[in-house]
């Protein structure tokens, strides 16, 4: 385990932009942009090397949204709209 975590602090530098929690709407923006290019490389390709990495971003988005984003409810017919990326 302590070789994986000095390969990771070796790394980190590199990974740091682009693996982060967003604390703002412009990093929660970079998030989903990055979202979007990971979809369409990786696909449904679970085997995908970039599928573990897709799947992170989506947990640090939907976190980020459970948050700060509001859920939209029609109150009349009782429907909940969830404003979540499904990942």
């Amino acid at each position: 385990m302590l070789t994986e975590v000095k390969t990771t602090e070796r790394v980190w530098p590199m990974l740091s932009p682009v693996v982060f929690f967003p604390h703002t709407e412009s990093e929660y923006q970079r998030l989903v942009a990055l979202l979007d290019k990971l979809i369409d490389i990786v696909g449904e390709n679970e085997n995908h090397p970039l599928a573990s990495l897709m799947e992170v971003v989506g947990v640090l988005i939907e976190k980020y949204e459970d948050e700060h984003v509001p859920e939209l409810t029609e109150s009349t017919s009782g429907v909940r709209f969830e404003s979540r990326i499904n990942v």
